[in-house]
């Protein structure tokens, strides 16, 4: 993750710039109430934001880096909204996991800076704690039936592969079957602003 702040509070521009175009999504998809867990929740700059603007929800982020953890606990603090819990560390890999269930998950900026044991955890975690038609919302790049959808984004993808080869943009008809396998389908993919995407994958009746 991108520190520009010298403290524990971190920022990350790129949260800044995605948050409203990823919030008119959640508005459209995710329950009336109930608790939205967050995966990956980097700086908690989108869990403090969303927690705002969708108040009727509980937003709980969740971290596997310590960094990121003390970041969280910096903004939720400043923040002290009843609806915002503190964070819990979460690694998608690990079982079991410290929250037992979940109305909806969120998870943004993942999937292409992880390994892809990475993705199928986070999809049998959703299986878990998911019950019928809850949607797991996951943004960030990604390929369309084996192409990239910018230069730029391939340009990104030989970026990460070179500092991690288990890393990469990882391909939506991949995915999807990855989503089939675990019980959900892939409901809506929404074009976002630096080519990329969010994607509503929905917990299957």
């Amino acid at each position: 993750m991108d520190y520009a702040l010298p403290m524990a509070k971190g920022f990350a521009p790129a949260a800044e710039r995605n948050r409203e175009p990823i919030l008119e999504v959640l508005r459209r998809v995710l329950p009336a109430s109930g608790t939205v867990l967050e995966i990956a929740s980097g700086t908690g700059q989108h869990t403090v934001f969303f927690s705002e603007r969708l108040p009727q929800l509980r937003w709980q982020p969740s971290d596997p880096a310590a960094d990121a953890l003390r970041s969280i606990r910096a903004w939720v603090s400043e923040e002290a909204r009843e609806n915002l819990l503190a964070p819990i560390e979460l690694d998608v890999r690990s079982k079991p996991w410290p929250v037992a269930r979940a109305d909806a998950m969120l998870c943004i900026n993942m999937i292409h800076v992880s390994p892809w044991e990475a993705s199928e955890a986070l999809f049998e975690g959703a299986q878990r704690l998911l019950s019928a038609d809850a949607p797991l919302v996951t943004y960030g790049p990604y390929r369309v039936h084996g192409k990239h959808t910018a230069p730029s984004n391939a340009a990104f993808d030989q970026s990460l592969r070179s500092r991690n080869p288990r890393w990469g943009v990882r391909d939506i008809d991949e995915l999807s079957a990855l989503a089939t396998r675990t019980g959900f389908t892939l409901e809506e993919s929404v074009l976002m602003p630096a080519n990329n995407m969010t994607l509503v994958w929905r917990r299957a009746s």
